[in-house]
């Protein structure tokens, strides 16, 4: 699968997963989201979600786990906004895991289509 972006040619896999992850660009977040995840626009709630999911990976080397990334949300932004539900929210077609990292232009974690 391809997207072009800002004349460039972004390959990504059939999942719509990132290739090349030192590709990553806001302005190709937004294309996988608009294009891949069917989302009609990154709000800055999106882009709480997906500039913490990169912190906690460069961070640590690894895409972070539900569980350890909800209390990542909680201390960085509240008790309200620290639930699968409220990731769900935004990134309907698969949460945290499925959908928020292939936005943030992540690798896919073990186990994930």
């Amino acid at each position: 699968m391809e997207i072009e972006v800002e004349g460039k040619t972004i390959q990504l896999s059939e999942a719509g997963w990132l290739e090349d992850l030192s590709e990553w660009s806001e302005a190709i977040a937004e294309k996988i989201a608009t294009e891949v995840e069917g989302i009609d626009e990154l709000t800055p709630e999106h882009w709480d979600i997906i500039n913490l999911t990169r912190k906690a990976f460069y961070d640590n080397g690894q895409v972070a786990e539900p569980r350890k990334f909800m209390k990542m949300m909680k201390e960085e932004f509240g008790k309200d906004r620290s639930s699968n539900k409220y990731i769900f929210s935004f990134f309907p077609k698969g949460g945290l895991i499925k959908s928020a990292n292939k936005v943030a232009g992540l690798p896919r974690p073990k186990g994930c289509s």
